[in-house]
C-alpha cells in the first residue's frame, strides 16, 4: 500500500503530466490561430483551407508543443529529465529496429481489426489530404521537423519521463502511451476512433520502449518522424492512381 507522501506525489506527477499535454495542445492551437489569420490576410484561402494554411498552422501548433516543453524544464529546473545525446551505432540499429518494428505491429494488429470486422477512423489531415494530395508530400518535412520533435518531447520525454520517475520504466511507457493514443481522439474523423486510438496506444508503446532502451528522445524522435513521412508517401502515392485505400 502506498503511503500518504507517495500517493501525493503519483497525484502531483500525474497533475504535472495532463498539464503538459493539455498545455501543449492550447499553445499550439493559440500559436495557429494568429498564423491562419495571416495566411488569410495573404490572400490564402480558409474555406476550404488551403494547403499553406494547413502547413503553416501544423507547423505552428507542434512550434507550440516544443515551445511548451522547454518552458516546462526551464520553470521546473528539471532539465535532466529529457534524456538526449548523440546517436551511437546501437541508437541507429535500434531505429532501424523500431521503424520495422512499427510497421509488422500495425500490419498485424490490422489483420486483428478486420478479422473483427472493426471500423477505423482517419486522422483529418488523410482526409483532406485524399482531397488534396499535394498535402501529403508538404506533410512529409513537417511531420520529420515538427510532429514527430513536438509529440515525442511531449509524450516519451517529458510525460513519460515524469511517470518514470514515480512508478519505474514499464508504468511510465504504458501510462504515457495510453495518454498519447487519447489525445489524438480530437484529430480523427468518421467511425471507429476507439481503434484508431488503440493503434496509436501500440505505436507509443515501441516508441516508449526505444526511448527507455536508448536513454535517448532522438531515437523516438528520428522513428516516429520516418514512420508518419513513409506513410504519407504512400497515401500520397495512392491518392496520384486513385487507388482506394486498404479497409
Amino acid at each position: 500500500m502506498f503511503n500518504r507522501v507517495s500517493v501525493e506525489k503519483q497525484a502531483r506527477v500525474l497533475a504535472h503530466a495532463v498539464f503538459i499535454i493539455v498545455a501543449a495542445f492550447v499553445v499550439g492551437i493559440g500559436l495557429g490561430i494568429p498564423v491562419t489569420l495571416g495566411m488569410v490576410l495573404l490572400g490564402y484561402t480558409l474555406t476550404p483551407p488551403s494547403i499553406e494554411v494547413l502547413a503553416a498552422t501544423s507547423i505552428a501548433q507542434y512550434v507550440g508543443f516544443i515551445a511548451v516543453v522547454g518552458a516546462y524544464l526551464r520553470v521546473t529546473d528539471v532539465g535532466d529529465l529529457v534524456r538526449v545525446r548523440m546517436p551511437t551505432l546501437r541508437d541507429v540499429a535500434l531505429m532501424i529496429a523500431g521503424l520495422v518494428g512499427l510497421f509488422v505491429a500495425v500490419y498485424l494488429l490490422g489483420i486483428v481489426i478486420t478479422a473483427l470486422g472493426a471500423d477505423q477512423a482517419q486522422n483529418t489531415v488523410v482526409t483532406m489530404g485524399q482531397q488534396n494530395p499535394e498535402l501529403f508530400l508538404v506533410m512529409i518535412p513537417i511531420t520529420v521537423l515538427f510532429v514527430g520533435p513536438g509529440e515525442e518531447l511531449v509524450f516519451r520525454g517529458v510525460v513519460q519521463g515524469l511517470f518514470y520517475r514515480a512508478y519505474g520504466a514499464v508504468p511510465a511507457i504504458v501510462i504515457a502511451s495510453g495518454l498519447f493514443g487519447i489525445a489524438h481522439y480530437a484529430a480523427l474523423a468518421g467511425s471507429g476512433k476507439l481503434t484508431y486510438i488503440v493503434v496509436t496506444i501500440l505505436l507509443g508503446l515501441i516508441l516508449g520502449g526505444l526511448y527507455e532502451r536508448t536513454n535517448n528522445i532522438l531515437v523516438p524522435i528520428v522513428v516516429h518522424g520516418i514512420y508518419n513521412a513513409i506513410l504519407f508517401a504512400g497515401q500520397w502515392v495512392l491518392a496520384v492512381n486513385d487507388i482506394p485505400m486498404p479497409s
